[in-house]
């Protein structure tokens, strides 16, 4: 079982402040992950004040793009916890990678790599926007988790396909309208970056959910 908490996000729920941008907390039972950062970080740590998480706990930290809004929180967590290891895209600037190296470990992701047990990235896609998703395996179907997806839905649905039947796909879906691809999914939980709200809640009624900051799921029972 994955728990996934929204730390960051453009809505939010109750106690929490919408901001422009994304971040999640996987919890595995034996680790703990961050993706994304959201942009500030002074935001992004309240959250996890909030929630209980002790930044020092996470062990590492997955970048999906190098957008503003998605590393925003950057220097804020590598302040918090020195110790962490950062994932990102190969493609990130030479000076920003150079930046993170002086901070902590630094992780250049180009294929499929499993960064966590059952957690992989789909490598790095796309071409003019380059960006990495996660594949959550739980051992019965995974769960992709994006950015933004900037890539496409069916680059990011045949790269995580390598895992086996998805059952979910979170995070932000950019303007994709290839709405098919998501016609066997039983959650479809969107947020960010997504362009088509209203058409995918018509489509999917009882699979759709907003993702919103403060929002946690636990990603067994769906």
């Amino acid at each position: 079982m994955f728990r996934l908490t929204v730390l960051y996000d453009n809505e939010a729920c109750p106690g929490f402040t919408g901001s422009w941008g994304f971040s999640a907390l996987i919890e595995t039972g034996t680790e703990t992950l961050l993706f994304d950062t959201g942009w500030d970080g002074t935001l992004l740590l309240k959250h996890m004040e909030k929630t209980g998480i002790d930044p020092a706990c996470v062990s590492k930290l997955i970048l999906s793009h190098q957008h503003w809004d998605h590393i925003g929180g950057l220097p804020e967590i590598l302040c918090a916890n020195p110790g962490i290891t950062v994932y990102a895209p190969v493609s990130f600037s030479e000076n920003l990678k150079r930046e993170i190296k002086k901070r902590t470990a630094l992780i250049e992701v180009k294929e499929a790599v499993e960064i966590s047990e059952g957690i992989w990235s789909t490598g790095e896609l796309g071409d003019k926007i380059k960006e990495q998703s996660l594949v959550l395996n739980t051992g019965k179907a995974s769960y992709v988790l994006t950015g933004c997806a900037h890539p496409g839905i069916d680059a990011i649905m045949d790269a995580a396909l390598f895992h086996g039947k998805i059952k979910g796909i979170i995070g932000g879906l950019h303007d994709s309208d290839r709405f098919e691809r998501l016609e066997e999914m039983e959650l479809i939980a969107a947020g960010h970056c997504t362009a088509h709200k209203s058409k995918l809640k018509e489509l999917f009624p009882a699979e759709y959910m907003e993702t919103r900051a403060g929002l946690s799921l636990e990603l067994t029972r769906y």
